[in-house]
């Protein structure tokens, strides 16, 4: 049985997929439309709210935020963790459908949809650069050939292209000139469409061929657009370069991408919501080469970033780990045993039990992660146990002259109910997390199964190959057969024995003593519980950072072009920086963005080759970047474990919404100003950017009547000269290109331009804005943020050295009490805050399950209500220790901490359920009084428990002093355990027995008063 378990586990071990934990990605599809020229405003209420009122029919939305920037809306919708993300695209897809008669008609195409959050980093990052072509080649190389053929792969979400943007003939409008030949800029937009052509022409046949007809009706360079007719004046023919500038360039000049300071196109690719992303990573890695191949010698495609490298390293670390574990345990036992034969069992024992577990895994569908890989490696001091007590009591029996074979079998029955009870009780443990709700629930579902499976196998294993390995290898010895080591550490463990001898009659004589020290950990527990600092996640060092920057709400693309420069010069003399990239001109990037934001991306060295962490990294860099001026930098560590749907350039949010923009702007302002104020976050910022300059046009409605315009006239001119407005299409074989007209630059830089913008009437006649209209200064926002259909505000924020998002979420919500807001602002946590807060509301509740599990599995087992609160009066020493650990050691009760409680119940409470259950035995079939039954199992099991919390403790000591990649995560358990057990360990093995005898002395009172009742009531017969 043994060798099938581990020939199956050995072969499952082989084809688990490897991951950085669970995938436990909520259904995320992000929304996208383009409407060039478009403000912030006509997007938000134009596009985003018919969306958004189509997404509200969904089921199973449950954060639905929108931002809409200048001529982009990016819709967010996350959906329940149950929820499919394919059933959710079909849904998405059949509500844009019934939204595009709500949209509007000059959309350059439909609503998109992407299975992917766009909230979360990159997978990877591609830069292309080019020591001939220009960007916009680049950008056409890019978005027609390599972001296709890497879209196609299984896994990939999303290919972002960033940077630049597609080839296109550009038209700078002369408008002076347009109107001394009375011609509008509409009617340059027609000639343009109607002279470039791609339709359909039919064919012919004489019955024995058939042939298309095909003409030269597409133009595709600006030297063939130049010739074409635009009108006609005074009988003159007017061709489009006699008004307008016409060259080859981009769809828009108001976008650029760097990498390492060089000018590149960027490709973000980003994974599909449960797609693996180190299988992803390695398909795009198999086709890198022929891509290569494809493009032309001149061009350069580097991979600039790969976050499956830290993973890889974190998971080997961990497996490392994991061994270092086994072979502490192992020995722990070989310390205790001093037989190598003897340590050869609870070694099978703890082999077979965690090679097992991986055929479970494999049937299971789950990956060799930080999570799982954590699980065994705290159950490498669990899965021992069984065979410990189980190979301890065969020895005492041989050693008190039974035969090998017969002390197997009868030390095996002797312990089985105590090895079951241990097993059942540990895994009971794990039901409450079953039913842990979220992201942290989802996440440690596989973490329970994981080391419930290998304590089940364990179980299984110390009851069937443990006697059969101790029949045949272990064998009676006489004291003279011992060497001197043997000797000499057998009386060392009889003086310590000798001394709990001691302590343990002074403790049993003074009850009441023991029983304080019992209520002093009790107390304890709350005063440490309102003292530890508290957490959803510890922070990793994933080896990436990523961030934004903004600049004032004025500021031109030209000056935050200039901003990204100096950022990237900064970043890159960092001796811990690899490669930084980054990107700015309002085209979206992970989130989506403002015409003044931009993002940047930085990888760091491999963790031994800097000296720094990540988060360490970020606090050297912002106090340079904020010397820098231009624009604020806002710099976090790249997390595993995302949260929430909407892009911030923090880690944290506080989200405000209302019913109308009016109340925003007056209270958003407010709390973000005492946020600033707080000394304990830091990197405060907005996303409400409504102070953006914008020129207010105000018409005479009748007076431009008079002359024939209506304010569709009027709009529809504004957008020809100033909105770089699609006017024809280009088709080609790989991609569609646009033909983009504006006025000429120079025209694009002084808002005296409106005045002398010409309306074509529809009478023909161009008439001057300002002849019927005035402009003048005025605000407008930049960026327009709706969550669940209102209008909101979100503030970013990180935290100061040393504080813990416990206290930070605690001050926030004092602030905003204070503050007073009315009832018409609604104030939230969003993303890890809210996880954090939800997570903090459910864990005593978690516990309270935990603890209520445990007492209804031993109360069954042992048929008793008194005996499983006897056991679970370990408890509360256990969790004192881990939190006073946690507290030496600056870490947070968090996520990972609070499972290491948990099993910190299941560990502590063997050690009592050890000596009950021999008491127990001692009491019901040799006659033994209580105090002598206790004292004597403390005696007798005196050894098994020591062996048993020194292998649990050693087990996770690795955990605890890890220091290589991923070992953030980690630590924390490993010092919760550990504390818990150091602390645990002292106390329980004097609160166990006196407990015992406190509750077997009250049951004989009340049996006693039960009898005395009985006999006045019924009184013997004379």
């Amino acid at each position: 049985m043994a060798l099938a378990i581990v020939i199956a586990g050995a072969i499952a071990f082989k084809q688990l997929p490897v991951a950085s934990l669970p995938q436990v990605d909520f259904a995320t599809i992000t929304v996208a439309a383009t409407l060039p020229g478009a403000s912030p405003e006509v997007m938000a209420s134009s596009v985003a709210t018919p969306l958004e009122r189509q997404f509200g029919h969904i089921a199973g939305v449950t954060q639905m935020t929108s931002s809409s920037t200048l001529g982009v809306t990016s819709v967010t919708l996350q959906f329940d963790l149950s929820r499919d993300v394919d059933g959710a695209a079909r849904d998405v897809e059949a509500a844009i459908n019934a939204a595009r008669t709500d949209l509007p008609a000059n959309l350059p195409s439909n609503p998109t949809y992407r299975k992917i959050n766009s909230a979360i980093a990159p997978m990877m990052i591609l830069s292309l650069t080019s020591d001939t072509a220009d960007r916009g080649t680049l950008y056409d190389v890019a978005s027609s050939v390599i972001e296709q053929k890497i879209s196609q792969l299984e896994g990939v979400g999303q290919v972002q292209v960033v940077g630049s943007s597609l080839p296109a003939v550009r038209v700078d409008l002369n408008p002076t000139q347009l109107n001394s030949y009375g011609i509008g800029t509409q009617n340059v937009a027609q000639a343009l469409s109607v002279q470039n052509s791609n339709r359909p022409k039919g064919q012919f046949s004489d019955g024995m061929t058939t042939a298309d007809i095909t003409a030269n009706d597409q133009i595709s360079k600006a030297k063939d657009f130049a010739p074409v007719i635009v009108g006609t004046s005074n009988g003159k023919v007017i061709h489009l370069s006699d008004v307008a500038h016409v060259y080859d360039s981009v769809q828009t000049l108001r976008s650029a991408g760097y990498v390492n300071g060089k000018p590149s196109v960027i490709l973000l690719v980003f994974r599909l919501p449960n797609a693996n992303v180190i299988d992803t990573v390695d398909r795009i890695k198999t086709q890198l080469p022929a891509i290569r191949a494809s493009l032309p010698a001149t061009d350069h495609l580097q991979l600039m970033l790969d976050t499956t490298t830290t993973i890889r390293s974190s998971v080997n670390d961990v497996e490392l780990t994991l061994g270092l574990s086994v072979l502490l345990v192992i020995a722990v036992v070989f310390v205790f045993l001093r037989s190598p034969g003897a340590t050869l069992i609870p070694g099978v024992a703890v082999g077979v039990s965690l090679i097992g577990t991986f055929a479970v895994m494999y049937l299971a569908g789950y990956t060799l992660d930080n999570l799982s890989l954590m699980a065994l490696t705290v159950s490498t001091g669990f899965v021992v146990d069984d065979a410990i007590v189980v190979m301890e009591n065969i020895t005492r029996l041989i050693e008190q002259g039974v035969p090998t074979f017969r002390a197997a079998l009868r030390g095996t029955q002797e312990v089985a109910f105590t090895v079951i009870a241990m097993s059942l009780s540990l895994i009971a443990v794990f039901v409450p997390i079953l039913f842990m709700g979220g992201v942290p629930g989802r996440l440690f579902h596989e973490f329970a199964y994981t080391l419930a499976t290998s304590v089940a196998i364990s179980m299984v294993i110390s009851l069937t190959v443990t006697p059969a390995m101790c029949a045949f290898l272990l064998k009676p010895t006489r004291e003279e057969g011992h060497g001197r080591l043997y000797r000499a550490s057998e009386a060392g463990f009889d003086a310590v024995l000798a001394g709990y001898r001691t302590t343990l009659g002074w403790a049993i004589r003074h009850p009441l003593i023991v029983v304080m020290s019992l209520v002093l950990t009790l107390v304890l527990n709350v005063v440490f519980a309102g003292k530890v600092s508290k957490g959803l996640f510890p922070q990793q060092d994933t080896g990436t950072i990523f961030g934004g920057f903004q600049g004032s709400q004025d500021a031109s693309f030209q000056s935050m072009n200039k901003s990204l420069l100096a950022i990237q010069n900064v970043v890159r003399q960092d001796p811990a920086v690899e490669n930084v990239a980054g990107f700015t001109g309002g085209q979206g990037g992970p989130g989506g963005g403002a015409s003044n934001s931009g993002f940047v991306f930085i990888t760091l060295k491999p963790r031994a080759n800097r000296d720094a962490t990540a988060a360490e990294v970020v606090d050297r860099l912002r106090p340079k970047l904020n010397a820098l001026g231009g624009a604020s930098t806002f710099l976090q560590a790249a997390q595993d474990i995302g949260v929430g749907g909407r892009q911030s350039n923090a880690q944290y949010q506080y989200q405000l919404s209302a019913d109308t923009v009016d109340a925003l702007s007056v209270w958003a302002p407010a709390l973000y100003h005492q946020m600033q104020k707080m000394p304990q976050i830091k990197d405060v910022t907005t996303d409400q950017q409504n102070s953006g300059l914008q020129m207010l046009l105000n018409y005479d409605r009748v007076s431009a009547a008079r002359f024939g315009i209506t304010p569709q006239l009027i709009d529809n001119a504004l957008y020809y000269e100033f909105g770089e407005s699609h006017v024809s299409t280009i088709y080609t074989s790989l991609n569609q290109y646009y033909v983009v007209m504006e006025a000429s630059q120079p025209l694009l830089r002084s808002p005296s331009t409106l005045n002398s913008t010409y309306v074509h009437s529809s009478g023909s006649s161009s008439v001057p804005l300002g002849a019927f209209s005035t402009s003048k200064p005025s605000t407008s926002p930049l960026s327009v943020n709706h969550s669940s259909f209102f209008p909101s505000v979100t503030i970013s924020f990180n935290l100061a050295p040393n504080v813990s998002l416990g206290q930070a979420t605690a001050l926030i919500a004092e602030m905003q009490r204070r503050l007073g807001t009315p009832a018409n602002i609604v104030t939230q946590f969003a993303g890890t805050a809210q996880a954090f807060q939800s997570s903090l509301a459910s864990e005593p509740f978690l516990v309270l399950g935990a603890i209520l599990a445990i007492y209804i599995v031993l109360g069954v087992l042992y048929e008793s209500l008194i005996h499983p609160i006897t056991i679970l009066t370990t408890l509360p020493s256990a969790s004192v220790g881990a939190m006073i650990a946690l507290i030496l050691f600056h870490s947070e009760l968090d996520v990972i901490s609070l499972i290491g409680i948990f099993l910190l119940i299941g560990i502590v409470k063997k050690n009592a359920i050890l000596m009950i259950d021999f008491a127990l035995q001692a009491e019901r079939l040799e006659g033994k009084s209580t105090e002598e039954a206790i004292f004597e199992a403390c005696m007798m099991r005196f050894r098994p428990i020591l062996m048993t919390t020194v292998a649990a403790a050693l087990g996770a000591l690795p955990l605890a002093l890890g220091h290589g990649t991923g070992s953030e995560l980690r630590r924390p358990l490993g010092i919760a355990i550990v504390g818990g057990l150091i602390f645990s360990q002292i106390l329980t093995l004097y609160t166990t027995p006196v407990i015992y005898l406190y509750f077997d002395r009250m049951s004989q009172r009340f049996h006693r008063r039960r009898r005395r009742g009985a006999a006045s009531r019924y009184p013997a017969q004379p």
